[in-house]
């Protein structure tokens, strides 16, 4: 799978299941802070990632994910493993 087609993917999902603002998906913004992801969410987002990758995803794995840069990143690195 492509960079390109992974980033979409995930920002589809971040918009559609998020309410997030396409304007929003800048690859700096803090997942907290700039796009309101609280704990509760990243249950929900690491469900969505596990359904749409198809793999699991560990906790200690996502502690340096903080904003959106990070997380392509993480789900890249997976995803082309």
């Amino acid at each position: 799978m492509q960079k390109e087609e992974i980033i979409e993917k995930i920002n589809s999902f971040l918009i559609e299941e998020f309410e997030i603002e396409e304007s929003q998906l800048v690859p700096e913004a803090d997942l907290k802070q700039a796009l309101g992801i609280d704990s509760l969410d990243f249950v929900d987002l690491i469900v969505i990632i596990e359904k749409n990758f198809g793999f699991k995803v560990k906790g200690e794995e996502m502690i340096d994910v903080r904003n959106l840069q990070d997380f392509y990143d993480y789900i890249i690195a997976r995803v082309n493993k």
